[in-house]
């Protein structure tokens, strides 16, 4: 599929002016190739995964390597950033200089045209170096527009002193993995109002696909040059049972709520288990931390956190290996319409640089580069984390995935539907449909 040939009426028409720098090989610059960009104030668009000391370097390494120019970070949250970095990468007057956006999510806008060609940079920001799949995600037409960040999977984080009490040892198939939940949420050993034995919020299709996808189920598949989607087979509808049956059993979670902050819930003793990168433990120790005011949003529980406490485990499939959790990740690109493309380039090799992604990993966070990811520590959920990384799974590649179907929160819809009741065979079918058309 070319680029920009799927885009809706309204995105293409407000890309034309990238489209047409794309058509004549010509992209925007802040000067004669070879001058010394002009100083100006670089925006910097990263999600909250970005911690603050991480930025902090960012900001100071890019401000020393080009005096006169400063860097501003602005935070910009999971909920709804489709929407948010479609509107400002069309606008010349608003738009950011660089932009993290999911891997999920990069396709839409690399096939859309929204963001300047960055293959002739490939080998210095690491070459083949670079995470495969995180690559493939910011590729169009074999082109490099979105380069990879770095990558995340998931764990199962658990207090190990609830399990206890209640009886129960960590699961090591599926099956058991149900039962655990929904024998802990019965037990709720410290009687707590709200009590999840596994907290899965109702709009959280990321965790909630790993049982779907352990089932069989897929969102959709490729099959010549046409999307088809397989929610409502058999094995998508039984993977989607299993999915309300922890919400009616074992999730004491908000129905209609999102994963954004399993800090709070679980420093209120309101969670026995939850999936989670294995970062989340630093912002469960110290709390969640607003990058641009330091402030703490949502206050950690270091008593909670201890090694006698806080434990994780793979979450395990039905054949006893792991199971297939969401491989997740981040791009950044440099929006076509960005104003300072020579120093926004600058931004992404700092942001590639083995110093930076060091910073990354020992965060816990997987680099975008594979040979720094011996720089994870050496930890329990690090080593959790290991097995997910062969069974790992992505949503469909499908250009209009991020736009259409993470943009049009289909997912979310979904799943809060399916938390509240809703009729398992009739909500695969209505999705399913939903995605023949968005895809193709």
């Amino acid at each position: 599929m070319k680029r920009a040939s799927f885009l809706a009426v309204g995105i293409a028409a407000a890309l034309v002016l990238a489209a047409c720098g794309e058509d004549d090989d010509s992209e925007p610059s802040a000067g004669d190739a070879g001058s010394t960009p002009e100083p100006a104030d670089i925006r910097v668009w990263l999600t909250p995964d970005t911690i603050p000391v991480i930025g902090d370097y960012l900001k100071t390494t890019f401000e020393e390597q080009n005096s006169g120019s400063t860097l501003t970070i602005e935070e910009q949250p999971w909920e709804g950033l489709v929407d948010r970095v479609t509107t400002a990468t069309t606008s010349e007057s608003d738009t950011p200089d660089v932009v993290e956006l999911g891997n999920t999510q990069a396709s839409s806008f690399t096939f859309a045209g929204a963001f300047t060609d960055l293959s002739d940079m490939k080998e210095d920001l690491g070459g083949d170096d670079l995470l495969s799949g995180l690559v493939t995600s910011g590729t169009a037409d074999d082109k490099l527009y979105a380069a990879p960040y770095y990558a995340g999977s998931r764990v199962v984080f658990y207090r190990k002193d609830l399990l206890a009490a209640a009886g129960l040892e960590v699961p090591t198939t599926m099956d058991e993995f149900v039962e655990t939940a929904t024998a802990l949420k019965s037990a709720n050993p410290e009687g707590v109002d709200g009590f999840s034995g596994y907290w899965l919020p109702g709009q959280d299709w990321r965790n909630g696909q790993a049982l779907f996808w352990d089932a069989g189920g897929d969102w959709a598949l490729q099959e010549g040059d046409a999307w088809v989607n397989k929610v409502d087979t058999p094995e998508g509808i039984a993977g989607l049972q299993r999915v309300q049956e922890i919400f009616t059993n074992a999730s004491g979670a908000p129905k209609d709520g999102n994963e954004a902050d399993p800090v709070t819930p679980y420093c209120a003793g309101q969670v026995g288990m939850f999936s989670a990168p294995p970062w989340v433990v630093g912002q469960l120790t110290d709390g969640i931390i607003d990058p641009a005011t330091q402030e703490v949003t949502a206050p950690g529980c270091p008593a909670l956190t201890t090694p006698e406490i806080l434990g994780t485990f793979t979450l395990p499939g039905s054949d006893g290996q792991a199971a297939p959790v969401m491989l997740g990740g981040s791009n950044v690109g440099v929006p076509a319409t960005s104003q300072n493309q020579e120093l926004a380039k600058d931004v992404i090799e700092i942001m590639l640089s083995d110093e930076f992604q060091t910073m990354f990993a020992k965060q816990g966070m997987l680099p975008a580069k594979s040979s720094l990811s011996d720089q994870l520590p050496q930890n329990e959920a690090n080593a959790a984390l290991g097995p997910t990384l062969e069974t790992g799974k992505v949503t469909p590649p499908a250009p209009a995935w991020g736009s259409a179907v993470e943009g049009g929160r289909v997912l979310e819809d979904l799943f809060v539907n399916i938390a509240n009741g809703g009729d398992v065979e009739q909500l695969a079918a209505d999705t399913g449909a939903q995605l023949d058309e968005l895809l193709n």
